[in-house]
């Protein structure tokens, strides 16, 4: 059956049967369909050619699948990714889409959900080419070195810490409630009723603010959390 949306999807994956099986069925839906079967020839046609779709493996020979997808989100690129494996846990779930992934899909799985979410992806809005380097005041963040300096002084951030910052510079000046936080930041699309989200701000500003003259993370009481423009 060929679908309205027409893409041009990468699939990543190192078995290859399963490889074949996806393109197989992806070309008779009318896509086009590059198929590789390491990360690190996976992450070559990434960055090289321009993708709608990826469906990346986790575990991957030479780069797996979760370190393909953070150095592709690192460097600015935001293709969708779909991933595909066997690992289900909630845990490697929470991974996966921390790590930048978009969707997540369990093996075995029924091609038919795979094109459906597959086409759910392409029918997203696509994200424009992004600045590299994030700036607010005298603090920059490089995403590509993942370097994030203050008054000329390297700051030392965990992942989520980075990944709340980068959150807020992307968004300057417009106040993120604790909900966009928790969707954008942790993959999680309903509240868990903890104060995950208020322990992560409170160590990043300890690292970000406390040490300096001026505050750049603001508390918008009732409603989230700002840096200014």
């Amino acid at each position: 059956m060929l679908h309205g949306n027409m893409m041009k999807i990468l699939v990543v994956e190192d078995d290859r049967t399963t490889g074949q099986y996806i393109t197989r069925g992806l070309r008779e839906e009318g896509h086009t369909v590059d198929l590789v079967e390491n990360g690190r020839d996976g992450l070559v046609q990434a960055t090289g050619s321009d993708h709608d779709v990826m469906i990346v493996d986790w575990m991957l020979p030479e780069i797996d699948g979760l370190t393909l997808v953070k150095s592709l989100r690192g460097a600015g690129n935001r293709t969708p990714v779909l991933f595909l494996t066997a690992m289900g846990s909630v845990d490697d779930r929470i991974a996966g889409l921390n790590a930048g992934a978009d969707d997540y899909l369990v093996k075995p799985f029924a091609f038919g959900e795979l094109s459906a979410r597959i086409n759910a992806l392409g029918r997203r809005p696509r994200v424009m080419a992004q600045e590299t380097v994030l700036r607010a005041g005298d603090l920059t963040m490089d995403l590509v070195t993942r370097d994030v300096v203050r008054a000329g002084q390297k700051l030392d951030l965990l992942p989520r810490e980075f990944a709340i910052l980068e959150h807020l510079l992307r968004r300057k000046g417009r106040i993120q409630t604790r909900t966009m936080l928790l969707e954008n930041v942790w993959g999680i699309s309903f509240d868990p009723q903890t104060n995950v989200v208020e322990t992560h701000i409170s160590r990043l500003r300890a690292k970000v603010d406390k040490p300096f003259a001026t505050d750049l993370i603001k508390t918008v009481r009732g409603a989230g959390y700002r840096i200014e423009a």
